[in-house]
C-alpha cells in the first residue's frame, strides 16, 4: 500500500475514534442532564466534537482559549440549529424544543443553551487536544488564557 493511502487511513481512523468519543460523551451528557437521549444526538455530538477539534488544527495555538471556546460555541449552535431544523421541524422527531426558553430561534437554539454550549466547548477543546496528544502523539496542548 502506498504511503499516502496509509496516511489517509490513519486520518480516517483518528477522526472515527474522536467522533465515537464525542458522540458517546454527548449521549452521556444528555442522559445525565435530562434522563434520556436520541440516537441522532450521537451523530450530532460526534460531528460537533470533530468540528471543535479542528480549531487547533487550523488556527494557531496562541489563539486565546476564550476565543476558541467562542468559536466552538458558534459551531455547536450552528450544528444544533441545522440538525434541529432537519430532525425536529422537518422530520418531526421532536428530540428537543427550546420554544419556552428566552431568545430562542424556531425553538432549536436559545441563549441559555448557548451559555451551556460555551462551557461544553471549553471541555471539548481541552478533551480533543489531550486525546490527540495521548492517543495519537500529537503536539502537547498549551493554552493562552488572555482575553485577546
Amino acid at each position: 500500500m502506498e504511503r499516502h493511502h496509509k496516511i489517509i487511513i490513519c486520518c480516517i481512523l483518528k477522526l472515527l475514534i474522536l467522533f465515537i468519543i464525542g458522540g458517546t460523551v454527548y449521549i452521556l451528557m444528555e442522559l445525565a442532564w435530562r434522563g434520556y437521549s436520541h440516537i441522532a444526538m450521537f451523530f450530532v455530538g460526534g460531528i460537533a466534537f470533530i468540528f471543535i477539534g479542528c480549531i487547533n488544527e487550523y488556527l494557531p495555538w496562541d489563539l486565546s482559549f476564550w476565543i476558541q471556546c467562542l468559536i466552538g460555541d458558534a459551531m455547536i449552535l450552528i450544528l444544533e440549529f441545522v440538525s434541529g431544523c432537519v430532525l425536529n421541524l422537518w422530520l418531526q422527531l421532536n428530540i428537543w424544543d427550546y420554544s419556552n426558553l428566552p431568545l430562542n430561534i424556531l425553538g432549536q437554539v436559545c441563549l441559555p443553551f448557548a451559555i451551556i454550549w460555551y462551557l461544553a466547548a471549553a471541555f471539548a477543546v481541552v478533551a480533543d487536544d489531550y486525546l490527540r496528544y495521548w492517543l495519537f502523539g500529537e503536539e502537547k496542548p498549551r493554552y493562552n488564557f488572555k482575553f485577546i
